[in-house]
């Protein structure tokens, strides 16, 4: 084999490469919005839908049925939270809208924001459980000793399964990746070190 077509292969070798490191890294940079969008979708890991209140108010009631929806709440380690469902389940008609409570309490001298995250379990009954206002939507920032109470509205579809009679609404706090710090200003942030 000549240089030139070494040159050539070793080129055109290269360029295969490069494409192949854009594609990969293109696939995994969409992998995450591309997971979430099907979780959305089928229901998949739990993840719950969102639905406008106007939309909701559309919905007719099934007055048939009564759907058992229970709350459970766990705070990751580490995270300085107490946190805690008001009621510890309530009974819906499908197709009607329903307020709970919950309560987080931050337990240190620091200000601390944190993340919620939602699921429901069984996983076919989550692509029928939607909110119209959740805690879960935006992060919270709790002040040193704060106690607040948050509340979740949502509805369950009518067309949920019949044989699904209770489902499981669940919520773990994690830190926020970003902490506000004690010597700046309140509305200062910074990264979490």
């Amino acid at each position: 084999m000549t240089d030139q077509t070494q040159q050539r292969a070793t080129r055109r070798l290269v360029r295969r490469l490069v494409v192949i490191v854009v594609a990969m890294f293109g696939f995994g940079y969409l992998l995450v919005p591309l997971y979430n969008v099907f979780c959305e979708v089928t229901g998949l890991n739990g993840k719950t839908g969102r639905m406008g209140v106007a939309q909701a108010e559309k919905m007719t009631p099934d007055l048939s049925r009564l759907v058992t929806v229970e709350f459970v709440t766990s705070v990751n380690s580490g995270f300085p939270w107490n946190f805690k469902p008001m009621v510890s389940r309530v009974e819906v008609r499908p197709g009607e809208q329903m307020e709970v409570m919950f309560e987080a309490t931050n337990r240190t001298n620091e200000v601390a924001i944190g993340q919620a995250v939602p699921s429901v379990a069984p996983n076919e009954a989550a692509r029928y459980f939607s909110k119209t206002e959740c805690f879960c939507f935006t992060e919270q920032k709790l002040a040193p000793g704060e106690t607040r109470q948050m509340p979740v509205r949502f509805i369950v579809d009518p067309r949920l399964p019949k044989n699904i009679e209770s489902l499981t609404l669940g919520y773990t706090f994690f830190r926020s990746t970003v902490q506000v710090s004690t010597s700046a200003k309140p509305d200062v942030v910074k990264p979490e070190s």
